[in-house]
């Protein structure tokens, strides 16, 4: 199982994410940034738990596409 660890308070919603994995990633319409769906805050990280159906390939390449390096796969 894999986690997706999102830094929200440093995107700048380039809205690639979101592009890329539109089930896992909402653009929030409050101040434009993206929101990890289902992720938990934890000491301001949002944390989502990736079950055996998604692809981590997919995951690290979101990873890797995101401009500001927020979103780490671990």
């Amino acid at each position: 199982m894999a986690k997706v660890i999102h830094y929200r308070n440093k995107c700048i919603g380039c809205n690639i994410c979101f592009e890329m994995q539109p089930n896992i990633w909402r653009m929030s319409q409050k101040d434009g940034k993206a929101t990890l769906v289902g992720g938990e805050i934890k000491k301001g990280l949002y944390i989502l738990s990736i079950a055996e159906g998604h692809s981590e390939v997919l995951l690290n390449e979101v990873a890797k596409a995101c401009p500001v390096n927020i979103i780490k796969v671990v």
